[in-house]
């Protein structure tokens, strides 16, 4: 069981592993091992009661990590701490710190812990850009709404637009996305996106697996379309930072497609070894069972595209 407690900065708690462990000198997420018999939310909060001092009265799913190092194997059971009481202190004298994910460097921290960051990187509701971009304005004020809503991951979808047109659009998405604190990822064939402002891309299922290698810069956030295992399996190897996931329900958009279901979604998020977002029918009032079954969160078109 492993905690990602926060403060109101926004900063996770983080400790150092002593050096004669497993993984030792690096920095983890603080928890321990499961006894037989526990569920994840009593056993979470006996484990940080017993390293932290910390008293844990809330707390939910955030991802679950399968690894497999030379020497174990381990799986890590991550729920993000919402409530507690108490100061942290290393009752065992470990050091702590406070970060903020963006600034975690991934080489510091086991192999294991990687996804837990990715995750922490990325909100639990991400908007994909809907109907209307051959009309820029209209396009451009259901933008402004749902940023003023606070969502902060944007994925701009406007793939019928000739390359100029998408320039065009992506350079002023990029301008409301800035001004209101939010993160734009180009659904774009990356050669198209060289030059233009962006926090990321996102790749169709062909992209993705045509691909040998991580596209964009160093710092881009790239998320692909999956729809099973060997698709979620491919965004892996490339080194991603997560993968959306559909379709949950049927959809009038793609009427023929076979929808995954709840358990479909648990199946995948359990196998997978990034961030996965549930799309396909989905509305914010599917966010918690999404995130019961596995998910980082929900991603919707016509779920989270405001009307004006």
């Amino acid at each position: 069981m492993v905690g990602a407690l926060s403060d109101a900065a926004g900063r996770v708690l983080v400790t150092k592993r002593a050096d004669h462990l497993h993984q030792g000198g690096l920095w983890e997420f603080p928890g321990g091992k499961l006894e037989r018999g526990e569920s994840p939310e009593r056993g979470l909060a006996r484990e940080l009661a017993e390293e932290l001092g910390i008293r844990v009265r809330a707390s939910r799913p955030l991802i679950r990590v399968r690894h497999d190092y030379a020497d174990r194997r381990v799986l890590l059971d991550v729920r993000r701490v919402h409530g507690y009481d108490g100061v942290p202190v290393g009752q065992e004298g470990q050091p702590l710190a406070w970060l903020r994910p963006e600034s975690m460097d991934p080489d510091c921290f086991p192999a294991a812990d990687r996804p837990i960051i990715a995750a922490l990187r990325i909100p639990d509701l991400f908007l994909i850009t809907g109907r209307d971009p051959v009309q820029p304005a209209v396009f451009l004020k259901r933008l402004e709404r749902a940023l003023e809503s606070g969502l902060s991951l944007i994925q701009l979808r406007a793939h019928a637009l000739p390359a100029p047109d998408y320039r065009d659009l992506a350079q002023r998405a990029f301008s409301l996305c800035e001004r209101a604190g939010a993160r734009l990822l180009l659904n774009r064939d990356p050669a198209q996106t060289i030059g233009l402002p962006r926090h990321g891309l996102h790749l169709t299922t062909r992209t993705l697996m045509r691909l040998t290698e991580r596209p964009g810069r160093p710092d881009d956030l790239v998320g692909a379309s999956c729809h099973n295992a060997a698709e979620l399996a491919q965004a892996a190897r490339l080194g991603l930072d997560y993968g959306v996931v559909s379709p949950i329900r049927r959809t009038a958009s793609h009427p023929g497609a076979e929808p995954l279901g709840w358990r479909g979604l648990a199946e995948l998020s359990e196998a997978a070894v990034l961030p996965v977002y549930a799309l396909g029918g989905l509305t914010t009032a599917d966010l918690e069972v999404a995130i019961a079954h596995g998910a980082q969160g929900v991603a919707a078109i016509r779920g989270l595209w405001p009307e004006i």
